[in-house]
């Protein structure tokens, strides 16, 4: 009850300073507000800067002023905005948000396709996979990009270099070079193979040698850094789980398949590393790929934010991710935008905000948030920045020419589905008994069967 009372304080106060904002311009400014903390932007660099955007934005016209109210933690930001939302003033704009955690006002947003039509904004500058991000099942669009990171297959050159191996292609459709010459697709099968040479024991043995011991590895060949397991069944094939009218969510059978294919890397081929290698400090405390004793890591293109100590100590580059299931390239992508409420009371103004902050705002917003401009222009200062700081030539073509691959809504790995949290919380939990300590005694099937009947249980809580 007090933690009740104390939010809708909050929420009171904030409705007061808006109110005064208000009274203090001129009454032909419209206000629009702006509630950031659904995601990134809460820290003090942040803040500065958004608060830089606000004043700016504010300075450079007549007509609109922006307010704009940062969270203190994802929690209470989601309390003020159901708040708000249940007193029917719900903020204007939302934001940066991604796209698990919009899940939780999933009927909120609105359809940005009429002030995108009366403005004339253009669209053309996004590769169309981008904009099928925020597309709805009836045409809509309730987002455009702003911040987008498509996985990759991040590399050590120096252990490609020390086993005399080729890199893993960096361009689609690209054949790999086997060791004997022969060229091979580059998929699932491939990378396996090449991470077993790439898996090294304390003695100097590979994966592919009878002598090799699983109980003192030093070097692995793959895994997938931090990932969810629902991204990591998303790289071996996208897929739509969850049938609407039916109120039914399903594993499907590809999914099944790359979970059986983890398993046996992790606990019988031995070349992704277990809960417990991963958490070691030979294997940087759980940033694995960043200890330098691991070859690849398929993971989104943040990841560049947590491998600063790579620097001096090993080069890595990009390769594209392996052909799913199907054959066919997908690419797993982390993205987040700012959103239009439904239930904002000036839409019109609220979207020219919005246009703002999607293009003007990207050079102040894009370096304090991290983020990998979805606009092409904006692209260049980001590589640049990046380059100052990892300065051995890596080629960042490769993220720019992922992003055509990107997978659709219905297929992402953060889509939304009733009890989107619990859902996520069962799935993580599943993920953990598959590679921690008692993982290798596991049933996969019949595991895979029990969390099959809970999520169908948890999507028809009420």
């Amino acid at each position: 009850m007090l933690r009740h009372t104390r939010l809708l304080a909050v929420v009171a106060c904030l409705m007061v300073m808006i109110a005064a904002i208000g009274g203090v311009r001129a009454q032909s400014r419209t206000v629009v507000t702006w509630l950031v903390g659904l995601g990134t932007g809460t820290n003090d660099q942040q803040i500065e800067a958004q608060n830089r955007v606000v004043e700016e934005f504010n300075a450079s016209q007549s007509e609109i002023e922006l307010v704009i109210n940062i969270g203190a933690s994802f929690e209470t930001t989601r309390d003020v905005m159901a708040t708000l939302i249940a007193a029917g003033t719900p903020p204007d704009i939302a934001g940066p948000v991604g796209v698990g955690g919009s899940n939780a006002f999933s009927d909120q947003w609105a359809d940005l396709t009429p002030y995108i039509e009366a403005t004339d904004y253009d669209l053309s500058v996004f590769d169309p996979a981008l904009l099928d991000l925020y597309r709805t099942d009836d045409g809509g669009l309730v987002g455009i990009p702003f911040a987008v990171f498509p996985s990759m297959t991040y590399f050590n050159r120096d252990l490609f270099d020390e086993a005399g191996l080729n890199y893993p292609p960096q361009n689609f459709d690209e054949a790999y070079v086997m060791p004997d010459g022969t060229e091979v697709e580059w998929n699932y099968d491939t990378i396996g193979e090449i991470a077993k040479i790439l898996t090294v024991d304390g003695n100097g043995n590979d994966a592919t040698m009878a002598e090799f011991d699983p109980a003192n590895i030093v070097q692995f060949g793959l895994n997938f850094q931090w990932a969810a397991l629902r991204l990591v069944w998303t790289d071996f094939q996208p897929e739509d789980w969850y049938d609407e009218a039916a109120n039914s969510v399903t594993i499907p059978a590809s999914w099944r398949t790359a979970t059986e294919w983890l398993h046996n890397g992790i606990w019988n081929e031995h070349f992704i590393p277990s809960n417990t290698y991963a958490s070691s400090d030979l294997f940087g405390a759980g940033n694995v790929f960043q200890s330098g004793n691991l070859a690849m890591a398929i993971v989104p293109l943040w990841y560049t934010c947590c491998l600063g100590d790579s620097v001096g100590n090993f080069e890595w580059d990009f390769g594209v991710v392996p052909r799913s299931l199907d054959g066919q390239y997908h690419v797993a992508t982390d993205a987040d935008t700012f959103r239009l409420t439904k239930g904002s009371a000036n839409p019109e103004a609220a979207f020219t905000v919005l246009s703002y902050l999607l293009d003007e705002a990207v050079p102040t917003l894009a370096p304090t948030y991290g983020a990998f401009p979805a606009r092409p222009e904006y692209q260049q200062p980001w590589i640049d920045a990046r380059n100052a700081q990892f300065d051995w030539g890596i080629n960042w073509q490769v993220p720019v020419n992922s992003l055509a691959f990107n997978n659709p809504i219905n297929q992402h790995h953060e889509s939304d589905l009733p009890n989107w949290q619990k859902v996520s919380d069962r799935v993580n939990a599943f993920y953990t008994l598959l590679t921690g300590d008692t993982g290798a005694e596991i049933d996969v099937a019949a595991e895979l069967d029990t969390l099959q009947s809970d999520l169908q249980a948890i999507v028809e809580e009420q």
